[in-house]
C-alpha cells in the first residue's frame, strides 16, 4: 500500500504567494524592502512544504518466527502545524505494536507518523490517525501511540506557557485492554511513569 498526497494536489503557489504579500501588507509589515521582498513566496512554499508528505509504500513482511513482544520505535521526531492558529508544534512520537501476522519495516513507522502529521492538525486527531491506520493496515495485537509536543501557538503567544508541552496517547488492543502489556508500553516509552 502506497500512502501518497503531495504539494502537487491543490496547490497553486503563485496565489499562496500573493495572499502571504496581503496578508503581511494587512498586519503593517512593508514587503517591498530588500529584506521582505521575496518574504510572501519563501512564506508560500515554506507552508507547501509543511503540508506535503513524502510518499512511500508501507513495507510488511510475513512474521514467520511468531515474534510476539512489543516493537515500539522511540523519539520518532514530529513536527505539524495547529490548526487553529497555523503555527508549529514539535515533539516526539513513540509508537508500537504487538505483532500479528505480519511485522512492519521499522522506518515506515516514522513514515506514518509523518504522513499524518503533514497536515494543519489537532494533537489529538493526530495520536488516534496513527494508532488507527497501523490498526487497519497490520491487524496487530495491539497498538500504542504517545506524543509529546510543544505548541507555540501555547509558548509564543496567549496564555505564553513556554517550555509546556502536552501528551497525548491512544492505546488499541491489548495496549489498552491488557495491564501488564499496557504498563510495558508506557514504561519503554519512558514518557510515563
Amino acid at each position: 500500500m502506497t500512502l501518497q498526497r503531495t504539494a502537487g494536489d491543490g496547490v497553486n503557489l503563485a496565489a499562496a504567494e500573493q495572499a502571504a504579500g496581503q496578508f503581511l501588507r494587512a498586519l503593517g509589515l512593508r514587503t517591498d524592502t530588500e529584506s521582505m521582498r521575496g518574504t510572501p513566496g519563501r512564506m508560500a512554499r515554506a507552508y507547501a512544504e509543511l503540508f506535503s508528505p513524502r510518499p512511500f509504500d508501507l513495507t510488511t513482511f510475513p512474521n514467520d518466527e511468531g515474534y510476539d513482544e512489543l516493537v515500539l520505535a522511540r523519539a520518532i521526531p514530529l513536527r505539524s502545524v495547529c490548526e487553529h492558529h497555523l503555527l508549529p508544534f514539535v515533539g516526539t512520537a513513540h509508537v508500537g505494536y504487538l505483532p500479528g501476522q505480519r511485522i512492519l519495516g521499522l522506518s515506515k513507522l516514522a513514515r506514518v507518523v509523518e504522513h499524518f502529521a503533514c497536515r494543519p492538525q489537532v494533537q489529538e486527531r493526530l495520536t488516534k490517525q496513527i494508532a488507527d491506520w497501523l490498526q487497519t493496515q497490520l491487524t496487530p495485537k495491539g497498538v500504542g501511540v504517545v506524543i509529546e509536543a510543544e505548541h507555540t501557538c501555547m509558548t509564543l503567544r496567549g496564555v505564553q506557557a513556554t517550555g509546556s508541552t502536552t501528551i497525548t496517547s491512544t492505546m488499541l488492543g491489548l495496549l489498552r485492554d491488557d495491564p501488564r502489556s499496557r504498563s510495558e508500553f508506557l514504561a519503554l516509552t519512558r514518557v510515563v511513569g
